[in-house]
């Protein structure tokens, strides 16, 4: 009987974006449901993590894009300590990558450009939601909704000021494979000046 054959070592020499690039990509084509979903962990006031899934929508040299409510506790956590952690886990390959970086806020012109792609039920849910806010039952919500559908009913809907999209600039990137026998292969990348100082890590 052949043995399979053993996934290859990842190069250390690959850049870091361009491997989450080929790896984004790979992900689209085998998994099921939003290859794009990532965890993103904040911290509040007090020192306690906060995660959430969110999805990724954008990814270039400057970094992560994902948009949101501000006035959100991921939105009001980000401003006052503006660090984050990422994670985005594909379980059809068996890989996860790590981002760990500094946080800052999109410019109008860039959250405008994606608002105006989303759907318009998506638009009017932006204007509708007062996003972590209590919430008396879902009749609030769809009263509010519909308030806003009738406001808006004609023409473009206008960005709401308070949403907008946070940029991750990567300070740490980690790939993580998995391995047989959960001897798993990790190789970490840290942002030095002129490029990424890469390192093996025990898994």
């Amino acid at each position: 009987m052949t043995e399979p054959a053993k996934p290859a070592e990842l190069d250390p020499a690959v850049d870091p974006l361009a491997r989450f690039a080929d790896w984004l990509a790979e992900a689209g084509r085998s998994e099921p449901n939003d290859p794009n979903a990532m965890a993103v962990a904040s911290v509040g006031a007090d020192g306690m993590p906060s995660l959430r899934m969110v999805l990724l929508k954008g990814f270039d040299a400057r970094g992560f894009v994902f948009y949101t409510n501000l006035d959100s506790r991921k939105g009001a956590e980000l401003r006052a300590h503006p660090k984050a952690a990422l994670l985005f886990h594909w379980k059809s390959l068996r890989r996860q990558v790590r981002v760990q970086g500094a946080v800052g806020q999109v410019d109008d012109a860039e959250a405008d450009e994606y608002f105006a792609t989303r759907p318009r039920g998506s638009q009017i849910g932006a204007w509708a939601s007062i996003q972590s806010r209590p919430l008396a039952g879902r009749f609030e919500l769809e009263k509010r909704v519909a308030e806003f559908g009738l406001r808006y009913a004609v023409g473009n809907v206008p960005r709401p000021p308070h949403w907008s999209g946070f940029r991750v600039v990567p300070e740490t990137i980690e790939f993580w494979h998995d391995r047989p026998f959960r001897l798993h292969e990790r190789i970490v990348h840290v942002r030095e000046a002129g490029g990424w100082r890469t390192t093996r890590l025990f898994p």
